[in-house]
């Protein structure tokens, strides 16, 4: 113990070994002592030395140390002691003040320093699986130090750290657990492992996101106090951040859980604004970032969309609109905020409504576009808050042809007010001021106005500027033309020429106003063939690409500014190789790459402001059209202009055929539900047939035992055998009426059935004479069907009179039978037989009913196999008139093809003619043209028939 005790700062008895030596016997010790309380001591003393001789310890004892951490896992103190010793030899963090020039030498040997040392450590993967199962210990002094050596290590060597965190079993659940930490020390530093095990590492964010960390780390925020918390609600706003950025899936997942809406209330600020702690700007900066990360244009636009609903819905945005409209704001916030709000209304219909419908508190109440483009355009702002306000209006704007027109129409003169301040007095007020940053800006605002809206182009175009006192006004085309010609500042002319661009662009109405000012060409060409620096080289490529959309989009109204005409004048002024590289110089220049990756503008000075993003989109949408345009020649130009034509022919043959076979296709499915529907008919007649012959059936049953008591009752010859077969006829008379009423309701039935086929008969003669035009082939089988129908129904027809007469006969028989049942009972048997024999005719007569409706059954059957064979008829003609359709289309475009070959043959045989014919000539041959050649044919041929004739 002596030895601990000089180790320690015990009075030495000799002289003092070095430091080397000292870290050497302790590791001995450590590496060879049996006893726990050796061992701890030993490394409390490693540790104590482990900041001065970081280099030493890190390289004798780190070994020790782990297999201190795998032995003496029961002994909290001394897991502690080691897991601190490993911390302090692999942190980097360094706390003694040195000059700059030594701190930075010095910082870069320590970082060097820390990664050997964690490169040594996590050689084998099974230390870090050590380390993950030491968190699980739930004492202070074990799982402290394990969190602070677990984030030293990721900071040194994050990208492996984290592949072998993703692969150990349950590895991230172990750390998800510190969050439920009671003890807030270590619920703090596990934020801060997590902050550094999420970067950058989109599978371990998931993980992270579904172990319920927006739960856990949004339940943090809100008992922090939100906006007002301390560090802590910063640490949970960037591991938000880490785990939203650029991570669809848990974007998505985010937005399910309903945690958009627990968002609001960290923009409840109240009206007294004064005062906002560092901390308070620096976590609604975050929370800030993370609204925008949800609605980033960089996100897919259903998944932003379907944020930028939830958050109108749950009031989210007016909550940003208030902050934005509050008083006392800091510039920051509120430039981010500016920021936010843009991008919550981007392509929202819905948001876009709600902001133009935002008021300022201002007296009198204006509108908060009104409000912010007058930021936008005042100098004296700043330039971050004027991008951001530059960046709103874009994002307002953005596919929104309602608030496009809105704007464009305050400045049209039957809806200038006087007496208030609009949106588009100010983008005149800022396009024609002398701050070229407001020019461009203005410019810009403009342009975002007219961005894919024909419309609102033309109605642009009517907008009439006074210039000064006695003057008459010019157009607003007419008057930024002229500030170009003016030679004003690069800024300005680079935001005029985008917004003339974008302004014409897919216009030709606007291109012939352009033109019609006989001094704009002149202009551009004369720009465009000078010899200046680069800043003018990029106005020169501007020039060359309004010069291209004049001639891409004109539509040749002006006889001196035709195509053709100002191709040549392109030709000859400037040359068509000087005109394209011109016009490709644009799309070199860096701050035009920089412009082209996302629409929000982002500029570190005034002077890099020169190109939108959509402006950029709409320049390499029309690069590549007007550099084919500029080189096509007027015949190219011809024969496009005919095989356009000849494709509209095409699609117009292929169109007519398709309605052709659509009505095909009609009036089959027609066909179909008749044939179904007969079906079904000729399915009832017959159950109502087979009803009928059971009922004639049990009708022959009961007249043969009639017939059987009646015999009896003769022989007997009484009147009481009288009264009894009088009483069984009153019985049999009864089921008679029964019967005669269910033939009355199957009468109606047949009736019926009558009437339906009369309209099935209207309604197949109708589709045969349509289907006669087209099928001429069936004309005879359909009406051969029409007269099989009639007769059908005329035999219809006479069955009903002949039950009708039916139902006569049984109503006489019934009211003899009746007189007969009040006769006395002395009636003779004579009676009795001639009413027998009534009945047997009767019958007789239904079996002949009978034997009819069979054949008639039969005759339906015979029919509807007729109507089949006619819907197959028709299947097969439309069959073939497909097969004629596809055929015919091959032939035309064979024959295309043939006629095309025949033109280019053609072309190359005139082509060698006329050489041939120059070679004679140059030879001093005499060369006749053809049609010489043809009238000299002619005459001699007239001669000749003339001499034949004499």
């Amino acid at each position: 113990m002596n030895f601990f005790r000089g180790v320690m700062g015990g009075q030495p008895a000799g002289p003092q070994p070095s430091g080397a030596e000292t870290i050497q016997k302790l590791c001995d010790r450590v590496a060879s002592s049996t006893l726990l309380d050796d061992r701890r001591d030993a490394v409390r003393a490693l540790k104590s030395l482990s900041k001065k001789y970081r280099l030493e310890v890190g390289t004798q004892a780190m070994d020790h140390l782990i297999r201190i951490l795998q032995t003496d896992r029961s002994d909290s103190e001394i897991l502690g002691y080691a897991l601190d010793t490993l911390y302090n030899i692999i942190c980097n963090d360094e706390e003694e003040e040195q000059d700059e020039s030594e701190e930075e030498t010095q910082q870069k040997q320590v970082d060097d320093l820390g990664a050997q040392f964690t490169d040594r450590f996590i050689q084998d993967q099974e230390n870090i699986t050590l380390l993950l199962t030491i968190l699980e210990e739930f004492d202070f002094h074990v799982r402290l130090p394990g969190v602070k050596l677990l984030t030293a290590l990721l900071k040194n060597q994050c990208a492996q750290l984290q592949g072998i965190i993703l692969v150990s079993p349950m590895g991230v659940s172990r750390l998800m657990d510190l969050l439920a930490d009671s003890r807030e020390v270590i619920r703090n530093d596990g934020l801060l492992l997590l902050l550094q095990l999420t970067k950058g590492n989109a599978a371990i964010q998931k993980i992270v996101a579904f172990e319920n960390a927006f739960e856990r780390l949004l339940d943090i925020i809100t008992e922090e106090g939100s906006s007002d918390g301390g560090i802590v609600v910063e640490d949970c706003l960037l591991l938000l951040l880490n785990l939203l950025k650029n991570n669809s899936s848990n974007q998505n997942f985010f937005k399910e859980g309903s945690y958009i809406q627990r968002m609001k209330p960290w923009f409840e600020v109240g009206d007294d604004n004064s005062g906002w702690s560092a901390q308070k700007v620096t976590n609604l900066h975050y929370m800030l970032q993370l609204v925008r990360v949800m609605v980033s244009p960089v996100n897919s636009p259903g998944a932003t969309a379907s944020c930028q609903k939830a958050m109108f819905q749950c009031g989210l945005l007016q909550q940003l609109c208030t902050i934005l409209m509050a008083t006392g704001v800091p510039a920051d916030i509120l430039t981010e905020t500016i920021n936010t709000v843009s991008e919550v209304i981007r392509g929202s219909q819905v948001n876009q409504d709600y902001f133009a419908s935002v008021n300022a508190p201002s007296n009198p109440p204006r509108p908060a576009i009104v409000v912010l483009l007058m930021s936008m355009v005042n100098e004296r702002q700043p330039f971050v808050l004027r991008c951001a306000v530059l960046y709103c209006f874009q994002c307002f704007l953005y596919k929104n042809q309602k608030g496009q027109g809105e704007i464009v129409a305050t400045l049209l003169p039957s809806t200038i007010d006087a007496n208030s301040i609009s949106a588009g007095q100010l983008l005149c007020g800022g396009l024609f001021s002398a701050d070229s940053l407001s020019n461009w800006c203005a410019a810009v605002a403009l342009g975002h106005a007219l961005q894919d809206n024909l419309t609102q182009k033309e109605q642009l175009l009517r907008v009439q500027l006074a210039t000064s006192l006695g003057k008459p006004p010019v157009s607003l085309l007419q008057q930024c033309t002229n500030i170009l010609s003016q030679g004003s500042k690069v800024q300005t002319r680079v935001g005029l020429l985008m917004l003339l661009c974008t302004w014409i662009s897919n216009c030709p109405i606007a291109v012939t106003h352009f033109l019609h000012n006989q001094e704009n060409v002149p202009f551009l060409t004369a720009q465009i063939s000078e010899n200046l620096g680069e800043d003018e080289r990029l106005v020169q490529g501007l020039c060359a690409l309004l010069l291209g959309i004049c001639i891409y989009y004109n539509d040749n109204s002006l006889e001196n500014y035709t195509k053709e005409k100002l191709k040549q004048l392109i030709e000859k002024r400037i040359g068509k190789e000087n005109f394209v590289e011109k016009l490709g110089f644009i799309t070199k220049h860096e701050l035009y790459s920089r412009a082209a990756q996302k629409p929000q503008p982002t500029f570190s000075t005034p002077e890099h402001m020169l190109f939108d993003h959509e402006f950029t989109k709409l320049f390499k949408e029309l690069e590549g059209v007007i550099t084919k345009a500029v080189h096509k020649s007027s015949e190219e130009e011809k024969k496009e202009e005919e095989v356009k034509k000849t494709l509209e022919q095409h699609d117009s043959i292929v169109t007519q055929y398709k309605d052709l076979i659509r009505e095909q296709d009609t009036h089959i499915k027609a066909l179909k539900e008749q044939v179904a529907g007969l079906t079904s008919q000729s399915e009832e007649m017959q159950t109502t047939i087979t009803q009928q012959l059971s009922q004639i059936q049990q009708h022959k049953d009961q007249y043969s035992i009639l017939k059987l008591k009646l015999g009896k009752s003769g022989d007997q010859g009484s009147a009481l055998d009288g009264a009894q077969v009088n009483g069984l006829q009153q019985e049999e008379l009864t089921q008679l009426r029964e019967e005669l009423d269910e033939l009355r309701g199957q009468q109606s039935l047949l009736q019926t059935q009558l009437s339906d086929k009369d309209a099935l008969i209207n309604s197949m003669k109708s589709e045969t004479a349509t289907a006669a035009s087209a099928q001429v082939a069936g004309a005879s089988d359909t009406s051969e069907l029409l007269r099989e129908v009639e007769s059908l129904r005329v035999q219809v027809q006479r069955q009903a009179a002949e039950i009708s007469e039916l139902q006569t006969e049984r109503k006489e028989l019934l009211r003899r039978a009746e007189t007969g049942a009040s006769a006395p009972a002395t009636v003779d048997g004579a009676v009795d037989a001639s009413k027998v024999a009534e009945l047997e005719n009767l019958l007789a007569s239904q079996n002949e009913e009978m034997q009819k409706l069979k054949d008639e059954l039969t005759s339906l059957s015979s029919n509807r196999t007729a109507l089949d064979t006619e819907l197959a008829s028709a299947n097969s003609t439309v069959a073939i008139l497909q097969a004629e359709k596809t055929k015919l289309q091959n032939e035309v475009q064979e024959t295309k093809k043939e006629q095309d070959e025949l033109l280019m043959l053609l072309a190359d045989q005139d082509q060698k003619i006329l050489s041939l014919k120059q070679k004679l000539k140059d030879l001093g041959e005499t060369i006749e043209d053809e049609d010489d050649l043809d009238t000299r044919d002619q005459f001699e041929e007239e001669d000749e028939e003339e001499e034949d004739d004499e």
